[in-house]
């Protein structure tokens, strides 16, 4: 009797080591792969991506089902290598049981995927698909804008803007602004001259600020000549956009030339200093034309005002070189280019 108790015993005691065992390592696998996922994305985060990688990658070698961490893995791969990770993220498509919010996902990466190999056709599918799952996606309807936009589809990109205003419930008046635009640049390419100044117009009566209805406007007083009209425009433009104000730099000073008012060029520049100290192109131009009205000195003040040690960019330097030819002793002239050289150095191995 004592016998068959000893063996009862002795039979839970293994049961119950088999059950603690495979129960400690059945929990124990999932959240290890969960730990490593948690663990890439910090590396993610923090920018190392080679880290990342060796991480996701044996998180989806110990759990083949981890979409995520396939997901997140061609996403890392995207900029070195975007044909592999349109491979990853198509045979994520395929997964059976997916939820929509991975599906959004996946179609997402897939976009971004094909934008960055310039396939823009296949990029404005998988947006599209995202919105056949979620029509109220804002990032979709972001996404398609842009496409539109960088493929001039002025049409398409004001449809897709006035669909996303739709959805956000805002009406925004730089959005009608730029919706005209859109309508205005179509005219001009067809060669509806009339037509895209009446809109170019518009968009400015609905968004004073909307700077660029100003430059395009100016394009269209261009091509009819009236160079005073096409000043005014540009000119407001260049001042509501700072940052991208240079685009209409060149057009300024040709016409200001064709009108024989070359002479307010400086002007119009140190105009736009006084908005906009830093201003790299307008400072460069503007020492230019000074050192064309031959007041080089002034023009070198300018430029050395802007020379910063902490920048690695040598154009400033090339900008003063040019100025100090004329002034300079070949020392210093070499000590300049010596500066430029250890700069490029520098650049070269960060």
């Amino acid at each position: 009797m004592n016998i068959i108790y000893l063996y009862l015993g002795l039979a839970i005691a293994i049961g119950l080591v088999a059950y603690y065992y495979f129960l400690f390592f059945r929990t124990k696998k999932k959240p290890h792969a969960d730990v490593l996922f948690t663990d890439a994305l910090n590396y993610m985060v923090k920018g190392d991506s080679t880290k990342a990688i060796n991480l996701l990658k044996k998180v989806v070698k110990q759990n083949s089902n981890h979409v995520r961490a396939y997901l997140q893995l061609g996403n890392i791969l995207r900029t070195e290598n975007p044909e592999q990770a349109i491979k990853i993220h198509q045979s994520l498509t395929v997964r059976p049981n997916l939820s929509l919010e991975l599906k959004v996902d996946i179609h997402r990466a897939l976009a971004d995927d094909y934008r960055i190999v310039g396939n823009l056709l296949k990029s404005k599918e998988e947006a599209q698909l995202i919105l056949g799952i979620e029509k109220r996606n804002l990032w979709a309807l972001k996404f398609l804008i842009d496409i539109a936009e960088q493929n001039q589809d002025w049409d398409e990109a004001a449809s897709w803007t006035k669909q996303l205003q739709k959805v956000t419930g805002k009406k925004n008046n730089n959005n009608e602004a730029r919706f005209d635009v859109y309508r205005g640049l179509d005219c001009l390419n067809t060669g509806q001259i009339e037509q895209a100044k009446t809109l170019f117009k518009k968009a400015i009566k609905t968004s004073p600020d909307f700077p660029i209805s100003y430059r395009y406007l100016g394009d269209v007083y261009e091509q009819r000549r009236d160079l005073v009209k096409a000043l005014e425009n540009w000119e407001k433009f260049a001042k509501k956009d700072l940052k991208n104000g240079f685009l209409v730099y060149g057009k300024i000073e040709s016409a200001l030339f064709d009108l024989g008012r070359y002479s307010e060029v400086e002007n119009f520049y140190r105009r736009i200093l006084e908005t906009d100290t830093p201003n790299f192109e307008a400072t460069i131009r503007l020492a230019n034309v000074l050192e064309e009205k031959g007041e080089s000195g002034s023009a070198l003040t300018l430029i050395e005002d802007m020379l910063s040690n902490d920048s690695l960019d040598i154009t400033v330097d090339l900008m003063k070189l040019k100025l100090s030819i004329s002034t300079s002793t070949p020392v210093e002239l070499a000590h300049q280019i010596d500066v430029m050289l250890e700069k490029l150095l520098k650049s070269d191995e960060s």
